[in-house]
């Protein structure tokens, strides 16, 4: 999934924008404000689970909540194919579009995944190149017309028209699992072709795989994954603007970068939801806020802070916030890890890899960056995040890697480099302040370590230079960066696009023919044994290889209200908890 918050944010996360695709998470992690990793966890599964979902205690029903996002621009769109945006897919999937599973937040607050739409996780074939999921009966739209199998179907079909959802998640997973998707373009401009990776038979929707596909389970939770109106009622773009809801809430308004209003949906039927509720009477988001000026609204005690959440608290006040806001202060773990890229092509030796790992200034730059070290960003012991299935801390002769600039200056040593011999040539957002600071940070640490440092400033997205190979700055580069979101908590959600030989968000251009082996050997594992494989790759590919250099797990700072009822996160993708949360009256 995307992580969108503004450039400046993202820019200043690692001195490098940070962009990219994401799910996953852990509850109850850093409550401790000085951070520290949580124990690895499995997110568990309940096929047999269904609706209404469990009341929370003490819920009461009515009111307002004003969700501020500062610095998130929120989503461009609110078609449901194209949602892979942070923000936008947790507000949506949670209130807005079902799709055949989802995730629930268990009494633990760990992530259940339940049925959803499908009246249970999915049935596969003995070597999962097949799954049949049933679509219930009693889920409606807004209009109060029952979702049927065929409008699960054509949103699934839909999602995989690269034209219109460039960027959505249709056309980075099921376009690689579906069979025959290599050579569909969706239903508008495929009207009469047949799909024989997506059909109906009865009350079964049918995907067929052209390779094992163990978490499509998962990947169902996904609102590609859900219905459209079949024909013109939902063509885009136009069907981003007023999408048709089938959640508990439907859309009253939406501007596009600055508001999204939502009112209950009276057609919702809370029978045929396992994991939903529908306890608050609006829902106003006010994306792109200001983060001082929403930090001084959530501490001011004022009526209009008392059903205000924010998705954001800012370093500065931060010590006030965990004396004043309590248990409303909710350190929620995200499923994203930010790495440095060396460019595998141009730095070989792997000293120099490890160098760089033991140069980069982690604690200065992310102060720089306005975050709160062991709160908003906490050191990455691996690449896999924190609720990974099977996920273990790496241990490394020597303890965890912090910024050593004297064993850096010994490791290039060991390659053959003098101090200021070895250059390093990266990029920065130039245009935002912050970005520059951050950078600053960056260039001295890598100096005090040994290298020489190019920094050069770009006036767009630096992850659009990453990712074009004939860009010309691109093509001086030796160091990059990139901030991965895992979509579901295993380890095939994130390390193929890390480090597989073809994936778009591989631009250190790692290639290892035996990586590749073991990356697809693993994928066709039964689940109980995929955990384990994919922390040791994991473990292969930082401490053996230096395939990438972990830097940090993003950490929320979710501020509560003192009526917002049941204050608590979303594991599964690092956001507020809205499915469970309410209006003290």
């Amino acid at each position: 999934m995307k992580r969108s918050r503004s450039v400046r944010v993202l820019a200043c996360a690692t001195a490098l924008l940070a962009l990219a695709a994401c799910s996953g998470g852990e509850p109850d992690g850093p409550d401790d404000p000085d951070g520290g990793e949580p124990a690895a966890a499995v997110v568990t599964r309940d096929a047999s689970r269904q609706g209404p979902a469990p009341d929370v205690d003490g819920a009461t029903a009515g009111g307002t909540i004003t969700v501020h996002l500062p610095e998130d621009e929120g989503p461009a769109t609110l078609d449901p194919s194209a949602s892979w945006q942070g923000s936008g897919r947790a507000i949506q999937q949670a209130l807005t579009h079902r799709s055949l599973t989802q995730y629930a937040r268990g009494e633990d607050g760990r992530p259940v995944l339940v049925p959803d739409l499908a009246v249970d996780l999915g049935r596969p074939n003995d070597d999962f190149t097949e799954w049949r999921f049933t679509i219930r009966e009693d889920a409606t739209w807004e209009d109060g017309k029952l979702i049927t199998p065929r409008e699960v179907a054509f949103g699934i079909k839909r999602s995989l028209d690269a034209k219109a959802f460039p960027l959505g998640p249709g056309t980075e997973y099921s376009a690689r699992y579906l069979e025959g998707a290599d050579k569909y373009r969706g239903p508008y401009r495929d009207a009469d072709k047949k799909l024989r990776g997506v059909t109906v038979e009865g009350r079964d929707v049918v995907l067929r795989m052209t390779e094992p596909f163990p978490d499509m389970d998962h990947f169902g939770a996904f609102m590609a994954m859900g219905p459209a109106p079949e024909g013109k009622a939902s063509v885009p773009p136009a069907y981003g603007r007023d999408p048709l809801s089938n959640g508990p809430y439907k859309v009253e308004s939406f501007k596009a970068g600055r508001e999204l209003v939502l009112v209950r949906n009276d057609q919702w039927n809370p029978g045929s939801d396992p994991a939903r509720h529908q306890y608050v009477d609006k829902w106003v988001f006010r994306f792109d806020q200001d983060q001082a000026e929403t930090d001084e609204l959530l501490l001011s005690g004022s009526p209009e802070s008392q059903t205000a959440i924010s998705t954001a608290l800012g370093q500065e006040h931060y010590e006030r916030g965990l004396t004043e806001l309590g248990n409303r202060l909710v350190h929620q773990p995200s499923p994203c890890v930010t790495t440095l890229v060396p460019d595998h092509r141009r730095i070989t030796e792997v000293e120099v890899r490890r160098a760089l790992a033991y140069a980069y200034p982690y604690e200065d730059a992310w102060l720089a960056a306005g975050e709160v070290p062991g709160a908003t960003r906490v050191h990455a012991a691996s690449i896999l995040p924190y609720w990974t299935a099977g996920r273990r801390d790496l241990v490394l002769e020597g303890g965890p890697v912090r910024t050593d600039p004297e064993l850096s200056k010994e490791l290039l040593a060991a390659a053959g480099y003098r101090p200021g011999e070895y250059e390093i040539t990266m990029i920065y957002y130039g245009a935002d302040p912050i970005a520059r600071e951050v950078q600053g940070e960056v260039t001295r640490g890598l100096k005090a370590g040994g290298f020489k440092v190019r920094a050069i400033p770009v006036a767009q997205s630096p992850y659009n230079v990453w990712t074009d190979p004939k860009d010309d700055i691109n093509k001086q580069l030796n160091l990059r960066g990139v901030t991965l979101c895992a979509d579901w908590p295993t380890g095939s959600a994130l390390l193929p696009a890390l480090v597989g030989s073809d994936s778009l968000y591989n631009v250190g251009r790692f290639a290892d023919e035996e990586v590749d082996a073991e990356i697809e050997r693993i994928s066709t594992l039964p689940h109980e044994q995929q955990g384990a494989a994919w922390s040791e790759l994991d473990h292969r590919l930082v401490s053996e290889l230096s395939a990438v250099i972990p830097v940090d797990h993003r950490n929320e700072l979710l501020a509560f209200g003192e009526k917002i009822g049941n204050p608590s996160g979303d594991a599964a993708i690092g956001a507020p908890h809205y499915k469970d949360l309410f209006v003290v009256r």
